[in-house]
């Protein structure tokens, strides 16, 4: 099967699950935003090995068209780079989650979290789903937890739950974003991974100031890699804002 000829069965398989008949778009970027936000909406639970064979297969190739990227030829050992971070080829990204840690269920919305899982495929947030119910409690802030990354070209995913900021930001709520990148470096040195790339953890919906949540994690990242086994940490920013941020910060 051809791309649309994937996601047009992706989307019948959906839809027969949710009982509804949906008229199909003819572009394949229409097709696969209503794929999308299908799995989007979609609750954790068990699904044919026939649909994760057919959504295996064009995920890796809508990965592949994206365009995959690896810092292997990079010298630096903290780098800046803009751009979609599920095209990142390295040892684990760090995904901004919510407290659920099952991904975004709002269709098509423009968060990181939607985007990995939506990427991912739909083990993802089966394997969250599992994860959380052995937990038995919401994930606290600060904290971190890892999973494969399946369709994605990294090998695995960090999930961390940043502080929400409501007006001032207190010393606590510096003190658990510095926790979110410890966490997450703890946990991939505890995998022998040896490149990890953060997004801007919980300066989007989270309303953390962008400067200041890049302070904190500049001096974290650097203060960790004094004694550490990972080699290279990517700073991942979509903002041309936070790319400024960060590079006036490191110079």
């Amino acid at each position: 099967m051809n791309q649309n000829e994937c996601l047009v069965y992706l989307i019948k398989y959906l839809c027969k699950e949710r009982n509804v008949d949906i008229e199909m778009p003819e572009s394949h970027d229409e097709l696969f935003q209503l794929y999308r936000s299908l799995v989007n909406i979609r609750e954790a639970k068990s699904i044919a090995q026939e649909f994760l064979k057919v959504q295996d297969q064009m995920l890796q190739e809508e990965n592949k068209n994206k365009g995959i990227v690896s810092f292997d030829d990079v010298e630096e050992n903290i780098i800046v780079w803009q751009g979609d971070i599920t095209r990142l080829k390295v040892g684990a990204i760090v995904n901004a989650a919510n407290n659920q840690m099952e991904g975004c269920f709002v269709p098509g919305h423009h968060c990181i979290d939607n985007a990995i899982h939506s990427y991912a495929g739909v083990q993802l947030r089966n394997d969250c789903h599992q994860m959380m119910q052995r937990q038995g409690f919401l994930e606290p802030t600060g904290k971190a937890k890892i999973t494969k990354a399946y369709n994605l070209p990294c090998d695995y995913i960090l999930h961390t739950v940043g502080p929400i900021i409501r007006g001032h930001v207190s010393k606590k709520d510096e003190q658990l974003l510095a926790s979110c990148y410890e966490s997450c470096l703890r946990l991939a040195s505890q995998y022998q991974l040896k490149t990890i790339a953060f997004c801007c953890i919980s300066t989007g919906v989270f309303h953390f100031p962008q400067e200041l949540a890049a302070e904190i994690a500049i001096k974290t990242v650097k203060e960790f890699l004094k004694d550490s086994s990972i080699e290279k940490v990517i700073f991942n920013v979509f903002k041309d804002e936070d790319y400024a941020i960060y590079n006036k910060l490191l110079q």
